[in-house]
């Protein structure tokens, strides 16, 4: 089989606004007095805003009504969304930008996959939105990863089929939504915790186009030309 298009996560992988939503999670967990570090973010890595704030509030005593609970993300992301308003290129992970011109250039279709609302605010400060041929986020699907929806819906904007799609993701959540939707997956960050992708890297600047097509041929995918 051939592969096709390269799907991101964007989150971790394509910029660096983890520290962001961290802060912000952060902010509020301060505020209804529950605990949580950086260890306990690392569950919220991949999953979508209300998903994340139940398993904030597993960490707290007191129970919530739903509408106190919309009112609570809504203010996570209001500060956020502050954070991320302030972005520039200089925000985009090392490795990115070349790894993805170069994909390019070489026919291979992109994409994002990722369960952020904010994506296109994120895209417009950062200007990498010409970069893709497909944006698949929190805003055109609606379950949180591992459901394999997201990746699965930008196969179907980039009429790929999902087989033939590479997954780059930094979250365990992620990881297990790739082959939920059966895409081969490339981890990005920690081989301990991403531990069930095929293959791990620490950033995209450790990978280029050679290396993933040779990557590929061992994991018994064609030549893609």
């Amino acid at each position: 089989m051939r592969f096709e298009a390269c799907i991101f996560d964007l989150d971790g992988v394509i910029v660096d606004t983890a520290r962001f939503h961290f802060m912000a999670w952060k902010r509020l967990a301060d505020e209804l007095g529950i605990p949580f570090t950086e260890h306990e973010n690392e569950r919220l890595k991949g999953v979508s805003r209300m998903a994340s704030l139940e398993i904030i509030l597993e960490y707290g005593t007191r129970k919530y009504t739903e509408a106190e609970k919309l009112a609570f993300a809504e203010r996570k992301n209001n500060w956020y969304v502050e954070f991320i308003s302030k972005m520039t290129p200089a925000d985009i992970l090392p490795g990115a930008p070349d790894l993805l011109k170069s994909l390019r250039e070489k026919g291979i279709k992109t994409a994002l996959g990722s369960a952020s609302k904010n994506t296109p605010l994120i895209l417009e400060k950062t200007g990498l939105l010409p970069l893709f041929d497909a944006v698949a986020d929190g805003n055109s699907v609606s379950k949180a990863k591992p459901d394999p929806e997201v990746f699965l819906r930008a196969a179907s904007m980039l009429r790929t089929d999902p087989g033939k799609c590479i997954v780059f993701e930094d979250a365990e959540a992620g990881v297990k939504a790739a082959h939920n939707a059966g895409m081969f997956c490339i981890g990005v960050g920690s081989k301990t915790i991403l531990n069930e992708a095929d293959e791990v890297i620490g950033s995209l600047s450790e990978i280029n186009f050679e290396k993933l097509k040779s990557i590929l041929e061992e994991a018994g995918y064609e030549k893609p030309f």
